[in-house]
């Protein structure tokens, strides 16, 4: 499954935020540098809180 494609097709489409999308680099669904591509944020830069 190509988890890359599918966050950053939601990403673009307003499904998920910067915080969803920092969920899938925690799980390893996706890398740092991907999370860095999808949102243009450095990946830890914002703190992230899971609740």
């Amino acid at each position: 499954m190509d988890w890359f494609a599918i966050v950053k097709k939601h990403y673009k489409a307003g499904r998920y935020t910067d915080k969803n999308v920092a969920v899938f680099v925690v799980s390893q669904k996706i890398t740092e540098a991907q999370y860095q591509e999808i949102t243009g944020l450095v990946f830890g830069a914002v703190p992230t809180v899971f609740a």
